[in-house]
């Protein structure tokens, strides 16, 4: 199978292919809902050496510098409560924490969760977290330029391989919301 974006050598659907995902991430394709068949989630094989952006656009395909995104695990706080959330933006984007975020989860204050809470939290591996499989009581911010993509490329749970996924299928996810603005640019 030849993936939808970037060149890679091996890609398949990810139902196929359970086995190269995290717990929660196989456990989400496996009971996929939506208008986006799991048969269009594809999996690529990735070197996790090379996820730097540069070095990845290098060896996989210019087209991903425009067609990467990125999930970031954030934490809101108001009252001695914490919302945990997902934010997912493209890779050449960051999130807008302190505005769009913050106001968004009605925080007080909201900041990038830690490595230990992020791993943790999701059962996924630093590096590779994703929107898909997260706790279904999470909020999922998306970007609209994310929501607006016909392929993506974004983290498979796991720093070795990655998912490419129509964009609308990213907005349809459980707890997800399209946000204009949420990535803004470096």
């Amino acid at each position: 199978m030849r993936a939808p974006i970037g060149t890679f050598d091996t890609a398949n659907p990810a139902p196929d292919v359970l086995n190269l995902l995290t717990r929660p991430v196989a456990d989400a394709v496996r009971s996929w809902r939506g208008s986006v068949p799991a048969q269009d989630l594809i999996h690529v094989d990735t070197e996790p050496d090379w996820a730097d952006t540069a070095t990845f656009v290098e060896h996989y395909g210019s087209d991903l510098l425009d067609t990467s995104a990125n999930c970031v695990v954030v934490s809101g706080k108001r009252g001695g409560e914490a919302t945990l959330a997902a934010c997912v933006v493209l890779s050449a984007t960051k999130v807008d924490v302190n505005g769009v975020v913050r106001r968004h989860l009605g925080a007080r204050k909201a900041s990038f969760a830690s490595m230990d809470t992020a791993t943790g939290e999701t059962g996924m591996e630093y590096g590779g977290i994703t929107p898909i499989g997260l706790p279904a009581d999470w909020p999922v911010l998306v970007d609209a330029a994310v929501a607006d993509l016909p392929y993506v490329l974004i983290g498979s749970g796991t720093r070795r391989g990655k998912l490419i996924v129509p964009g609308k299928a990213l907005a349809e996810l459980p707890g997800a919301t399209v946000v204009e603005g949420l990535g803004i640019a470096v």
